[in-house]
């Protein structure tokens, strides 16, 4: 509903990531908040204090400047707490990362965030006494998110709305060191669903595994809004300058963690090299985020530092400038769980896209998009292949465009509008 046919109504949102933490599991909910007052819902965002995390963007905070959105900050106990001080921590090595991930998943139900939801709930109670929700919006990961949403909807009887940026059982990256821990998260997740008056997710598999799992859910307890971009972000920023070469460039945006890694690619970059010499006058590549150690050493090992950049991390005002200096851009991932919201960015600026991706609902999306090149993740030959076929076209200016038809679907502010009638159907 237009905010021009009614008076606001308001949505509490309940968000752990939510800027200045950076990286892009922030994106959606922040552009969820921008938009929403345009259709008639005015939002309240409780989320962590700023505490130790990998990435900080305090510009993100500015695109809310003119929409006088209430922001609380609720303290966590949490590991990140620990680094609070520091700011940004530093990324761990992969297998530093999978003995933290164990340690968390064995003392921690759901994740290492349940020391927050005590703190929020008691932060809430005044914020409800204050104004009047008409609905409890929740997204995760965290899924501590949930519990707390489910938690103020017993309590105030107000709709809940649960929002998946990720699977909960079936995560990719998450350990269960014991059959008790996965049966205790089924649970805890069952109970949140049976009292969810609309689930999201951002994609049809997510979608599938619900129903498979849970019986009691039928088809339509379920809305697909995928990811986005929002074309505000696409305008031209006259104060960033970022340099362009005359080489092709490919470029990448976000970070490398689990078995979603650079090497493949930087394998097959080294290959046509080593068979075409002459490519390294012609081709580089910009990866656009942190790269653990690892990473770099492989880039040092194969002799690429001429031709791969490595920015570390951007906010997203720089992120979006270098990418529109890409001739295509990357988007590398290993499951078909997962929907990374670059993507959609990566779409919004209507750049060929060329993606080292498995089976799936990627695959399908990227296929309707058009300018669009997908092989096997870790196939270094046909990767290296592909480069090659990619530089041919750049030379004869002949890298496809998309269909605007399918980028048009994927618009921040249209999904924002689906979210906005959804609210308008639960509380009417």
């Amino acid at each position: 509903m237009n905010s021009l046919s009614s008076s606001k109504r308001n949505v509490l949102v309940i968000a752990y990531y939510f800027p200045p933490l950076g990286l892009s599991g922030v994106q959606r909910t922040l552009k969820f908040v921008k938009y929403l007052p345009q259709f008639g819902w005015q939002p309240t965002v409780i989320t962590v204090t700023p505490t130790g995390y990998y990435a900080q963007d305090y510009t993100l905070l500015d695109e809310l400047h003119s929409h006088h959105v209430d922001i609380v900050r609720v303290g966590s106990l949490d590991p990140n707490r620990l680094f609070r001080k520091k700011g940004i921590v530093k990324m761990p090595s992969e297998r530093s990362r999978k003995i933290l991930s164990f340690i968390s998943d064995l003392f921690f139900i759901p994740d290492n965030k349940i020391g927050w939801k005590k703190r929020v709930l008691k932060v809430a109670d005044s914020l409800v006494k204050k104004t009047n929700f008409d609905v409890i919006f929740a997204t995760a990961p965290p899924f501590t998110d949930f519990l707390i949403g489910n938690a103020l909807h017993q309590r105030y009887g107000k709709p809940l709305v649960i929002d998946y940026r990720d699977p909960w059982h079936e995560y990719p990256y998450k350990i269960y060191p014991t059959p008790l821990h996965k049966l205790f998260n089924y649970h805890l997740e069952k109970n949140v669903l049976k009292n969810s008056a609309r689930i999201i997710v951002t994609n049809r598999r997510t979608k599938e595994l619900l129903i498979k799992r849970y019986k009691f859910l039928e088809y339509n307890d379920i809305t697909i809004l995928s990811h986005g971009y929002d074309p505000a972000d696409l305008n031209d920023d006259p104060a960033i300058k970022v340099e362009k070469s005359n080489r092709m460039r490919f470029s990448h945006a976000g970070v490398f963690y689990g078995d979603r890694t650079p090497r493949y690619m930087l394998q097959a970059l080294n290959k046509v090299f080593s068979e075409q010499p002459s490519l390294r006058q012609h081709i580089e590549m910009v990866l656009i985020g942190v790269l653990q150690d690892e990473h770099l050493r492989t880039i040092q090992k194969l002799e690429l530092e001429g031709n791969v950049t490595v920015t570390g991390y951007l906010d997203h005002k720089h992120c979006i400038e270098h990418l529109k200096t890409a001739d295509v851009l990357w988007l590398m991932l290993n499951n078909d769980l997962q929907s990374p919201g670059k993507l959609y960015e990566y779409m919004g600026l209507r750049k060929p896209i060329l993606a080292s991706i498995p089976e799936g609902f990627i695959k399908r999306t990227l296929k309707e998009y058009g300018a669009s090149f997908i092989l096997e993740p870790t196939n270094v030959e046909k990767t290296a292949t592909m480069i090659m076929h990619l530089y041919d076209l750049y030379q004869k200016d002949r890298l496809p465009k998309p269909s605007e038809e399918v980028v048009e679907k994927y618009n921040r502010i249209n999904i924002t509008n689906e979210l906005s009638k959804i609210f308008g159907f639960l509380t009417e």
